[in-house]
Order: C-alpha cells, then sequence, then structure tokens
C-alpha cells in the first residue's frame, strides 16, 4: 500500500539524544574554546596592531558558533516533532546563556574588526585562514561609524534581555494565550488564535470572516498591551538610532540596520518600492479576481490566505513519494544534478514528513554545519499545496547544498535574497503540477497560488512596510496610542488596496507577528524584494538556455559573499538599482493574471455564488 504521509527524519547522525554524552561533550568544548576568546579578547583593542590575536579569536570563535548552531538546530528539530520533549525543552534553555556568554565574548573581535584601521584590517585578512572573511568583514565595517565605545555596546546588549526582547517575549506570551469564540458547522467554540487562525486557510468565505473579526476583537481587548509592546520596541531601536547618530556625527535611519542587514542599498529599497505601486493595478486585478471565484465584489481582510474555492480542489491526494518523483523531475528539468539531489534527501532521510499531535504547524529549513547537511521539516499530508511547501523548503535545501564546500564565514546570507532558492523551486514544481492536470477546476488550484502570491506581495507585504515606516516617523515624537495605529493602519491599507478591498484591517499592527520580532525590524521588504528577484531569476531560464544553470548555481555560491546588487550585475547582467529588472519581472506576471481570470471565467459553475 502506497504511504499518503511523509517519512520521519533522521537525527542520529548528529546527536543520538537531547541528554547524550555527544552533546555533552560539545557543550563542553564550546565552554572552552569562549574560555579561550575571554582569555585573549583583552589584547584586542582597535587602536593596538594585533592582526594574530585577531586571527585566533576568529577561528576560536568560528568553531564555537559552529558547534553552538549544531546544538541549537538539534533542539529546534527534536521540539519541532515533538512540542513536549522536555530534554529538549531543557537543551535549549541551557543554550540561552551560553549564546548569551557567546555574544559578549564575540564584541571585542567585531570592535576590533569594524574599528581598526585599514592597514591593520589589511593585515588580519592577508592570512589563508581569514582571507574568505573579506566580504563579511568589509560589509560590518560600512556601519563602523555608528559603533558606540565597547563597554556601552556590551551594556545595551546585555540591557535587551529585560528591555526590548523582554516586550517581544511578553507578546509571544500573549499570543499563546489569547482565545476567541467562533462559530463553526452551526456550534459557537472557544479557540486559541492559532486554531483559529487555521479557520483562514478554509475556503468557507463567511467562515473566515468570522473568523477574522473574532480574532479582532481578541487582539482589541488587548490592545493597549500591544501599544505598549510595540511602542516600547521602537523607542528602544530609536534610542540606539540617537545615540549611533551622536557616535557617527550624522544621522542615522532607522532604515539603515534593517537594509545593511539584508546587504541591500536604500537606492535598491526605494526602486523596489516604487516598482510594486506602479505594479499596484495588476495585483489588485489579482485580488478582484479571487474575490469574484468567491462570487462576492471585494477583496475582504480575511482573504490574505485563503484557498481556492470548493470545486477546484486539485484532484487527488498526491502521495509521499510521488511528490519526491514530481519535484525531482521538475528540478531536473532545470539540471538533472537537481533532480538527483531531491532523491538523495528522501533516500537519506533528510526530510520530516510525518503527521503528529505533537508535531509543530508550519515548514522550514534548517541544517547542521559540522556534517553540512540540510534538513526539511514539514507535516506532509498529501494534498497540492503540500507538494508546493515541500519544494519550496527543498529550494532552501539545494541552496545549502550548492554552498556546502565553501568556508562557514561564506555560507550566511541576508533574508532579501535568500527567498531565491526556494520560491525557483516553487515556480518549477507549480508549472510541473499544471502540466499534470486534466481540468480547469485542477489548473485553477494550481494557479490560484500564484495569484494569491502576486496579491500578497505586492500589495500586503508594502502595506506593512507602509505602516511601519510611518509608525517609526510618528513614534520619534511620542508613543502612540492604539486609536492612531489603528487609523495608521487603516491608511496603508487603503492606500495599497484601493478599491479592491471590502474593508481594511485596523487591528493588523497587533495581531501582525513581525511587528514585535525584538531582533529584526522592518521584517517586510525582504519579502517583496525576494518574491521579485526570485520571479526575475525563474524568468531568465529561457533567456541563458544551457548556460543557465551554471549561473543559476554561481549565483547561489555567491549569495554568502556579495551584496545583492553585486549578485545581479555578475550573474543577471542586470542593475537592481534601475527599476527594468523589477518591471520586468511584474510584467511578464501579468500574463499569468490572464490566465488566472480565463479559469475563473471557465470554472465559474464550480464555485459559489
Amino acid at each position: 500500500m502506497t504511504q499518503l504521509h511523509g517519512q520521519a527524519w533522521d537525527l542520529a547522525s548528529e546527536y543520538p539524544a537531547s541528554e547524550s554524552p555527544e552533546v555533552e561533550r560539545d557543550l563542553a568544548a564550546v565552554g572552552d574554546l569562549l574560555a579561550q576568546v575571554e582569555e585573549q579578547g583583552g589584547a584586542l583593542a582597535p587602536d593596538t596592531p594585533t592582526p594574530d590575536v585577531a586571527r585566533a579569536v576568529f577561528a576560536l570563535l568560528e568553531e564555537a558558533q559552529r558547534l553552538l548552531h549544531d546544538l541549537g538546530a538539534y533542539a529546534d528539530c527534536a521540539l519541532s516533532v515533538d512540542s513536549q520533549d522536555e530534554a529538549a525543552q531543557a537543551l535549549r534553555g541551557r543554550l540561552q546563556s551560553v549564546r548569551k556568554r557567546f555574544a559578549q565574548a564575540e564584541a571585542p573581535l567585531q570592535q576590533f574588526l569594524e574599528l581598526a584601521p585599514d592597514d591593520v584590517v589589511e593585515r588580519f585578512l592577508d592570512a589563508e585562514a581569514v582571507a574568505p572573511a573579506r566580504f563579511q568583514v568589509m560589509h560590518a565595517r560600512k556601519r563602523r561609524h555608528e559603533l558606540l565605545p565597547l563597554a556601552e555596546e556590551t551594556l545595551a546588549s546585555a540591557l535587551a534581555q529585560d528591555g526590548i526582547h523582554a516586550w517581544g517575549e511578553l507578546y509571544d506570551q500573549l499570543a499563546g494565550t489569547l482565545t476567541c469564540r467562533v462559530e463553526v458547522d452551526g456550534q459557537e467554540q472557544q479557540l486559541g488564535l492559532a486554531a483559529a487562525s487555521a479557520l483562514l486557510l478554509r475556503p468557507d468565505d463567511a467562515l473566515r470572516e468570522r473568523a477574522w473579526r473574532a480574532i479582532n476583537g481578541a487582539w482589541e481587548e488587548h490592545e493597549e498591551s500591544c501599544a505598549a509592546a510595540v511602542n516600547a520596541i521602537a523607542g528602544w531601536r530609536l534610542e540606539m538610532c540617537r545615540r549611533r547618530s551622536t557616535q557617527a556625527a550624522g544621522e542615522v535611519h532607522f532604515l539603515d540596520a534593517p537594509v545593511h542587514a539584508n546587504r541591500i542599498e536604500r537606492a535598491t529599497l526605494e526602486t523596489v518600492l516604487g516598482v510594486a505601486e506602479e505594479g499596484r493595478a495588476l495585483a489588485r486585478r489579482a485580488a478582484l479576481l479571487q474575490a469574484k471565484a468567491y462570487g462576492k465584489p471585494r477583496y475582504g481582510a480575511w482573504d490574505l490566505r485563503a484557498p481556492a474555492p470548493r470545486g477546484s480542489e486539485g484532484g487527488d491526494e498526491i502521495p509521499y513519494a510521488q511528490a519526491i518523483d514530481l519535484i525531482a523531475e521538475a528540478y531536473g528539468r532545470v539540471d538533472p544534478r537537481m533532480g538527483e539531489f531531491v532523491h538523495m534527501m528522501a533516500r537519506q532521510r533528510w526530510i520530516e514528513g510525518t503527521v503528529g499531535d505533537r508535531k509543530r504547524p508550519g515548514a522550514y529549513c534548517t541544517g547542521f554545519r559540522k556534517s553540512r547537511t540540510p534538513r526539511v521539516y514539514m507535516t506532509y499530508s498529501g494534498g497540492t499545496s503540500d507538494v508546493i511547501i515541500l519544494a519550496h523548503e527543498l529550494g532552501h535545501a539545494f541552496h545549502s547544498w550548492a554552498m556546502r564546500d565553501l568556508p562557514e564565514c561564506q555560507r550566511s546570507y541576508g533574508m532579501a535574497i535568500a527567498e531565491t532558492a526556494s520560491t525557483f523551486g516553487e515556480a518549477t514544481v507549480r508549472d510541473a503540477l499544471l502540466r499534470r492536470t486534466k481540468t480547469p477546476a485542477e489548473q485553477l488550484a494550481i494557479v490560484w497560488e500564484e495569484a494569491a502570491a502576486l496579491t500578497s506581495f505586492v500589495l500586503n507585504i508594502p502595506t506593512r512596510f507602509e505602516f511601519e515606516r510611518d509608525f517609526y516617523e510618528a513614534r520619534a515624537a511620542r508613543p502612540q496610542r492604539p486609536a492612531e495605529l489603528k487609523a495608521m493602519m487603516s491608511a496603508a491599507w487603503e492606500k495599497w488596496y484601493g478599491d479592491c478591498l471590502a474593508e481594511p484591517d485596523p487591528l493588523f499592527w497587533a495581531s501582525k507577528l513581525h511587528f514585535y520580532i525584538s531582533g529584526l525590524s522592518f521584517y517586510n521588504f525582504p519579502y517583496l524584494f525576494g518574491y521579485l528577484f526570485s520571479m526575475g531569476v525563474y524568468a531568465q531560464r529561457d533567456a541563458f538556455g544551457d548556460a543557465f544553470f551554471a549561473r543559476y548555481e554561481a549565483l547561489l555560491r555567491d549569495t554568502g559573499r556579495m551584496t545583492a546588487e553585486e549578485l545581479a550585475a555578475k550573474h543577471l547582467d542586470v542593475d537592481l538599482t534601475k527599476p527594468d529588472f523589477w518591471r520586468g519581472t511584474l510584467g511578464g506576471l501579468a500574463a499569468r493574471v490572464d490566465e488566472f481570470e480565463r479559469l475563473i471565467e471557465t470554472t465559474a459553475g464550480a464555485v459559489p455564488e
């Protein structure tokens, strides 16, 4: 009998268990390495030419980080499969203090590399062992004028645990305890926010709207707490910007840090947002077509994650093994080595696809640095969307695999470029799924996902950015009251969605986790960048012909040692600061919206009026 669900992954090749001797060995090794760093770190003064000491500390920290990463990845993987795994919970708790110690031990080297004179840094990099870190070091030095004295940087880092990060944790705890009442199948049910949010994925339009209103009602009861949290988080960042501006003798803008972390230029960000604004009409058309498929005149704020309507579910379930073959075939059309990679992932049991009561929701790709092997996590139930999710995560895994032989310091990349391989892989498999469909209704289920992505990335992501930018500008003067936050949020919705929107979502600032992630600000524009960039890369397949895969793989390998602009110039022959590439990508999506409209007209009798 063919197995519908996925198989369990293999973690034992990394660590046998959370309480194993191997875990204790690596924890002890991290402690020893950090002790050596702490002992030598005192000799790292930016004005003292000590590149030999800096190289030794760099090597120690790189090894400590490698072990620390693997321990954390293992704990997270174990908890994803069994959220009640006590041993994994204990391991993750132990790692918190180790990470804090690592951050403090790392600070002197960071200050040295960012503040030392150019000739000293060149001497540091003039050694084979650390030469691969050139991009990483030089990119960090672009913001060296903002650094506070070491004592102040260390103090700010220590205070942040009970400051900005505590507000983020408070929000997480609140989100985990809120409940709301929703009518489901004729009966009112008391649901947690996660369960209520799952209803937003249902094809019942009325149910989605009831769930959305109930969720907003729950958040509105706690709007004062949410306002306090989001104001405190933004206030902390703005105060750090003020302090850094004094140090730099010039303005440090609140967008400088997120743009730098994503390894793009402000000019590129402005260009992408400008082209998205030009593309609003196309995205609004897609949103109106989604509404039309549900027999209504306007797109609702509860439609963000709406599936294709009933009658277009997409055919039979797809067993896991068949999904692997389908993805491998689609990947193999790009290059046979990509198809072989998919089969290897399944054969090595590096994919977790089982169904379990204690599994956490969601999907992700992670990996282990010692073995340099990726892992993919999801719950595979056989639906078409599961195949697309699996293809997406395997794209991340292939990105990691393509970089596996590079030095560790060249294998991390900014979030703006992180979705390149995943969205590319998703697009190849979506096309493969379309080829196997037999009816217009099945085709609609696939094309629906493309239209939903266009609506989400070109309308909803800029809506989030618009609100966050306006909020930070207002917060610089004073904390914003809940009513002001609602008005600001509604204005952003109305600007981007326009007449296609039934009504804005004034509580989106409270219900959206991304605004409360204390370690990241503006966790929105990288999604827009990544979507358009990856679709632009996908569109180059025909243009480059047989030379495409070599360019594509080389682009992935360079993501950890180039800015996004450098990547595009070298591998795609385009300038990301200019609108041509982005306009071309959006223009190429117009035909897909045309096809979406044709399928909606063709299947009109299969969906509710």
